[in-house]
C-alpha cells in the first residue's frame, strides 16, 4: 500500500514545497499550523512536528523530520506523533530523516534551527494554556550549556544552584545578569550572551540593563554586590555541581534488532556487517546514547509505523525515555549510522544529487501536490558553473622548487608548470581597504617527497615573514580549484620536471625521461570557462587519450594539428585557438574536425583506436560543512555546526569547512600559538579520516585562512561582516562590547568597504573577435584586462620592491615628498622648475573626464592604502594641490628642458638595468626617454585612468617619476 499527499491530515497536505522550516503543534492528536512569528515558542505540556526543507546547491531537496515531545506531554501524544512522521516521510517520497525529539535532550541539529536557543514556557492544550501574566515580573535563573548550540534550562532560583563549572542567567524585571563559573569556558560564555541578548529582546522589548559577574568577585564589585544581594548576599559555592537529574544511562554495547508485527528480536552476529539488513525488513539499532530505526525499501507503510510504536514502547520500557531517535530508510542513511557498523561500502548509498529535485518534484506532482515554487529548475542548476570568487587583476610571481633552493620563474613561463615539479605562488589582489594576499604550493602527479616537503616548509616561512596575513593553499595537479586557474588564467601543465631531485629518481628507478619537447610528438587537452580560466594539460600522445568532449593540440616535430570533437561548442575552440599561441605560436597549423582526421593525424598518435564520446559531466559546487577541531597527540576530533554562521567562528578555536572539492582551515586570532604551526597537519588529517564518509581524495585542496585575512573566496559560505574580526578581545569580551555598545562592534580597525575592481569584465564579451597574434605572445607578460602601456608603467609602479639591489634606490618624487614630510628626496626648490618632463606627463592625468565616469569614493580609501607607503598620509584634497602645483611651475621650462637633455633607451633607464645610463636624474628617468619609447610604455588613455580605483589613481600621481 502506497501513501500519497492526498492521504495526509489536511493540515499537512502541501508540506515540503519550499525551503524552510513548517511546525504544527499536536492538538487532540491531530496537526495545527503554528504561524512563523512563533517559531521557536514550546510548551512543555506538547508535541509538535518540525519539517525542515533545505535545497541543495546542485538543485536536490532534502527533507528532515523532527517531532518534539515536551516533558509533560502524554505517552499516547508521543506514540500519535510518531506514526505522523512517517506518514509525512512516506508522502515526501520516503527520503526524509527522521529525529526524536525530547525537551533537554534535543539535537544540536534541532536546537540550530531556533539559535540561540529555546526556553519551553509551561503549559499546554490538555491544561488549556492556563498561564497568567503575573502582575510582577517573575525573577528567573537558567543553566547555560554548550560551546557551539546553547541547551538552556530554568533551574531553581536559589544560591545553592549555582557552581563553578556552568554559566548562569539571572533574568530580573530591570536587568539581565550572566554569571560565569570560574571553569567555564569563554566560547560557553560568548553563546550564553547571546542567550542574554535573546531574553533582553523577548521578554524586555530591548529595554533593559546587562551585567556580567565573574565568579570570585566580591561584594566591593558593584555590579556583583547586586547580584549576590539578590540571593541573600554571598556565600562559598559548593566545589562540585548538583547531580544531573537528567543523565541517561547507558546500555551495554551496540544492539541490532528486528522488527517484524510488531516484536522485536534481536540479531546475532560477531561483527555488525551491513548484509545483515534485509530490504524487506525494518530493524532497531541499540548505541546506548541514541537509537536508530532503519527502514527497508520494501516495507510497506504499516511496517514503518509499527517499527515507530515499537520504539517508542522500547523507550518506555527501558530506563531511557529520553533518548533521541533518528530514522532513516534504505539507501540514505546517515553518516552517523553508516559510521556505527564496521563495514559499509560506498555503493550502497544512493547519492542525493542523482535522485534529487526532480523525482521528488515529479512524485509530489502526481500526487496533486503544485510543486511550481519547489527550488530552482534543473535546467538553471545544470548551467551553474563555480565563480572563482577572486579578483583576476593582481600580481602574481611564481617559483619553482629545485632541492632547497626557490627559483623564480619570468613572467612569460610563470603559468607553466611541470608535471614532475613542485611550485610556490604568490598573489596579491586588490581587497577592500588593503592588499589581499594568497601563498600556495602546487605538486605535480609526479613530484617527489623532497621537493613537496621543501615547498611546504618554504611556503609556511613566506607567511610567517607576512605575520601570517596570507591564505595559504596546498594543490594538487589535477585537483586545482577554479581560484588557482583564475589566478594563473593561461594555465599549462607539461609532463616530466626539470628538478634535481626528479632527474635522480627517475634515473635511480629506471624510469623512461618523459620531460616535454617542443621538438618532440605531444598532445595537450584544452579546458576552461573562458579566456581568464583556460587550461592546456599534456597527456599521452594515443588516441585513447582523445575524447569528444574537448579540444586538442597535437605537435610533432615540424607539424601542428588541432582537434576539435563534435561535443566542444564554438567556445571551446576559441579557448584552443588562444592555448594555441603559448604553445606554438606562428607556426602552420593543420585543423581537424572529429571524424575527419587525416593519415598524418592518427600516426602521430600510434594510430586510431576506440575513445570515448560521452559528454563530460561537471561537477557543481557541494553543499558545505563546517566542524570545530580539537587536535591533540595526533587524534583528531571534530563536531559539525549546523546551519553556521560567521558568529559560530570563535576567535579562540580552529575550524574546518568542508566544502567536499576543497578544505578551508580557519585560524581564531587567540588560537594557541604552538597549535598554529600544526594548522595543515589538522587538515591532512580531516581528509584522512574522512568524517563525513563522502570518499575525499587524498589531493583535496587545502586553505589555511586566519581571523582577519578571509579572502572573499571564503566568506562566501557566509553572511560577512569583516567589522567583527577586527575587534579587541576573545569571543566573550566581543559580544560583551556589542550587546552594551548597543550592537555595533567596537573595531580595531576600519570596516571595510565594498570593493571598486579595475574594468576588466568577468565574463569576456563574446561578441568580440580575437585575433590570437594580438592577445597573445610567448615572449610577453600576460595582460589582465589593461592597455600595454599601463601595464608597463603599472609594472614598474607596482614593483618597486623587486629590483636589482646594485642599482641605487630611486628618489621620493616631489609629490611623494610634499605629501610625506619624512621621506627623502631632493629640494623641491630645485626640482619643480626643471619638471618639464614630469608635467608633461602628469598631464595625462590632470585634466578629469566628465563626472560619470569618476568612481565615488572617501578620502578615507586613500588613506588606507597608502598607509604602507609612509608615515603621514595626507587628505585627498592636498594631494590634487600639490599635483596642480607641480604642473603648473612645470610648465616654464617645458621647451628647454626637451631640447636640452640626452635621451636614452628604455632598457637602460630602468631600475634593474645591468647596464644602467649614467649623469641622468634618478629622479627624472621618464625624462630621458625617446619620444618613441615614451608612446609605447607610458602612453595612457584618461578613460582607461579614471576606471581605476581612486586610490590607484592617487598612486599612480604620486608615482609617476619613479621606474
Amino acid at each position: 500500500m502506497t501513501f500519497c499527499m492526498r492521504d495526509l491530515d489536511q493540515a499537512l497536505q502541501g508540506a515540503g514545497q519550499k525551503s524552510g522550516i513548517e511546525i504544527w503543534r499536536i492538538e487532540s492528536f491531530k496537526p495545527v499550523p503554528v504561524p512563523k512569528e512563533s517559531h521557536g515558542k514550546f510548551f512543555t505540556g506538547d508535541s509538535y512536528i518540525v519539517l525542515k526543507t533545505t535545497a541543495s546547491r546542485n538543485g536536490s531537496v532534502h527533507h528532515d523530520i523532527h517531532y518534539w515531545l515536551g516533558k509533560d506531554s502524554s505517552q499516547d501524544e508521543a506514540g500519535a506523533v510518531a506514526v505522523m512522521t512517517v506518514e509525512l516521510d512516506s508522502a515526501l517520497g520516503g527520503r526524509a530523516v527522521q529525529y526524536r525529539e525530547v525537551q533537554g535532550h534535543e539535537t544540536e541539529k534541532f536546537l540550530s534551527y531556533f539559535k540561540p536557543c529555546i526556553i519551553p514556557q509551561e503549559g499546554g492544550v490538555a491544561s488549556g494554556f492556563n498561564h497568567v501574566t503575573p502582575e510582577e515580573y517573575q525573577t528567573r535563573l537558567y543553566i547555560c550549556k554548550g560551546k557551539h548550540v546553547v541547551r538552556v534550562k530554568e533551574v531553581p532560583f536559589a544560591r545553592s544552584t549555582l557552581n563553578h563549572e556552568d554559566v548562569f542567567i539571572l533574568d530580573t524585571e530591570s536587568k539581565i545578569f550572566q554569571f560565569n563559573g570560574t571553569k567555564s569556558s569563554i566560547q560557553e560564555r560568548a553563546k550564553a550572551l547571546e542567550v542574554v541578548q535573546y531574553i533582553k529582546d523577548t521578554y524586555h522589548d530591548g529595554k533593559c540593563d546587562i551585567a556580567a559577574v565573574e565568579d570570585g568577585r566580591m561584594m566591593a564589585d558593584a555590579e556583583a554586590g547586586e547580584f549576590w544581594g539578590l540571593f541573600g548576599g554571598f556565600a562559598p559555592l559548593p566545589k562540585k555541581p548538583a547531580a544531573n537529574d537528567d543523565a541517561t544511562a547507558e546500555s551495554d554495547g551496540i544492539k541490532l534488532f528486528s522488527v517484524e508485527k510488531g516484536k522485536t528480536e534481536p540479531v546475532e552476529a560477531e561483527s555488525l556487517e551491513k548484509e545483515l539488513l534485509d530490504t524487506n525488513i525494518c530493524y532497531i539499532l541499540d548505541c546506548g546514547l541514541e537509537m536508530f530505526v532503519w527502514k527497508g525499501r520494501n516495507t510497506s507503510i504499516d511496517q514503518r509505523k509499527n517499527t515507530s510504536e515499537a520504539a517508542e514502547e522500547f523507550f518506555r520500557s527501558s530506563e531511557r525515555p529520553k533518548l533521541n531517535l533518528v530514522s532513516v530508510m534504505e539507501g540514505y542513511e546517515t553518516v552517523m549510522f553508516r559510521s556505527k557498523f564496521d563495514s559499509w561500502p560506498a555503493s550502497s548509498t544512493i547519492a542525493e544529487p542523482q535522485q534529487g529535485r526532480g523525482k521528488v518534484a515529479a512524485l509530489l506532482q502526481r500526487q496533486g501536490v503544485n510543486v511550481q515554487g519547489l527550488v530552482k529548475t534543473s535546467s538553471s542548476s545544470s548551467k551553474d558553473e563555480p565563480k572563482p570568487y577572486i579578483d583576476g587583476t593582481g600580481n602574481l610571481q611564481v617559483w619553482r622548487i629545485n632541492n632547497e633552493e626557490k627559483i623564480l620563474l619570468e613572467a612569460a613561463e610563470q603559468t607553466k608548470f611541470y608535471s614532475g615539479d613542485c611550485y610556490i605562488f604568490q598573489y596579491s589582489y586588490p581587497g577592500e581597504d588593503r592588499e589581499e594576499h594568497l601563498v600556495g604550493t602546487w605538486f605535480g602527479k609526479q613530484s617527489v617527497e623532497e621537493d613537496r616537503a621543501s615547498a611546504i616548509s618554504m611556503a609556511s616561512k613566506m607567511v610567517e615573514s607576512m605575520k601570517f596575513m596570507p591564505a595559504q593553499a596546498r594543490i594538487y595537479e589535477g585537483k586545482e580549484p577554479i581560484q588557482f586557474f583564475v589566478i594563473m588564467q593561461s594555465f599549462i601543465t607539461f609532463k616530466g620536471g626539470l628538478s634535481d631531485a626528479y632527474k635522480k629518481y627517475i634515473a635511480e628507478n629506471e624510469i623512461p625521461d618523459t620531460t616535454y619537447d617542443e621538438k618532440g610528438v605531444a598532445l595537450f587537452r584544452v579546458q576552461g570557462s573562458g579566456p581568464e580560466d583556460m587550461q592546456a594539460i599534456q597527456i599521452e600522445a594515443v588516441s585513447t587519450g582523445l575524447n569528444s568532449s574537448h579540444c586538442y593540440i597535437l605537435h610533432g616535430d615540424s607539424t601542428v594539428f588541432t582537434w576539435c570533437g563534435n561535443l566542444t561548442s564554438s567556445d571551446d575552440q576559441e579557448l584552443m585557438e588562444r592555448m594555441l599561441d603559448l604553445i606554438k605560436p606562428n607556426e602552420p597549423t593543420k585543423a581537424h574536425k572529429e571524424g575527419s582526421e587525416s593519415e598524418q593525424f592518427w600516426e602521430l598518435l600510434g594510430g586510431k583506436t576506440e575513445y570515448p564520446s560521452q559528454k563530460i559531466k561537471k561537477d557543481g559546487e557541494s553543499d558545505s560543512h563546517l566542524f570545530s577541531c580539537t587536535f591533540s597527540n595526533e587524534d583528531l576530533k571534530v563536531t559539525e555546526i549546523f546551519n553556521f554562521t560567521q558568529d559560530d567562528l570563535m576567535t579562540e578555536d580552529i575550524f574546518i569547512l568542508n566544502c567536499h572539492t576543497e578544505i578551508f582551515v580557519w585560524v581564531g586570532q587567540q588560537v594557541d600559538p604552538k597549535k598554529k604551526p600544526q594548522v595543515l597537519a589538522i587538515g591532512e588529517k580531516f581528509i584522512k579520516h574522512d568524517f563525513l564518509l563522502e570518499n575525499l581524495a587524498s589531493e583535496t585542496p587545502i586553505y589555511i585562512v586566519t581571523e582577519g585575512n578571509e579572502p572573499p573566496f571564503f566568506t562566501r559560505f557566509f553572511t560577512w561582516d569583516s567589522s567583527k574580526s577586527g575587534m579587541h578581545g576573545n569571543s566573550f569580551q566581543r559580544k560583551l562590547a556589542i550587546l552594551t555598545n548597543k550592537g555595533k562592534p567596537l573595531l580595531d580597525k576600519p570596516k571595510r568597504r565594498v570593493p571598486v575592481y579595475s574594468s576588466r569584465s568577468a565574463v569576456p564579451d563574446k561578441s568580440q573577435p580575437r585575433s590570437r597574434s594580438m592577445t597573445f605572445s610567448p615572449d610577453r607578460a600576460r595582460v589582465r584586462g589593461r592597455s600595454p602601456a599601463f601595464n608597463a608603467l603599472a609594472a614598474n609602479f607596482e614593483n618597486l620592491n623587486i629590483r636589482n639591489q646594485s642599482t641605487p634606490p630611486p628618489m621620493v618624487s616631489p609629490m611623494v615628498r610634499k605629501l610625506y614630510p619624512k621621506s627623502l628626496a631632493p629640494d623641491l626648490s630645485k626640482i619643480a622648475p626643471k619638471s618639464a618632463a614630469i608635467a608633461a606627463r602628469t598631464a595625462l592625468f590632470e585634466n578629469s573626464p566628465p563626472t560619470s565616469q569618476e568612481a565615488p569614493t572617501s578620502p578615507s580609501s586613500s588613506e588606507a592604502t597608502n598607509q604602507a607607503e609612509a608615515p603621514e598620509p595626507t587628505s585627498e584634497t592636498k594631494d590634487e594641490e600639490a599635483m596642480s602645483s607641480i604642473h603648473e611651475d612645470s610648465k616654464e621650462d617645458e621647451a628647454e628642458e626637451e631640447s636640452n637633455l640626452p635621451t636614452f633607451p628604455y632598457e637602460l633607464l630602468k631600475t634593474d638595468s645591468e647596464d644602467p645610463a649614467s649623469d641622468i636624474d634618478l629622479t627624472r628617468r621618464e625624462a630621458y626617454l625617446t619620444s618613441s619609447d615614451f608612446k609605447e610604455k607610458f602612453e595612457m588613455t584618461k578613460n582607461e585612468f579614471y576606471k581605476l580605483p581612486k586610490w590607484k589613481q592617487n598612486k599612480l600621481k604620486m608615482s609617476v617619476s619613479l621606474f
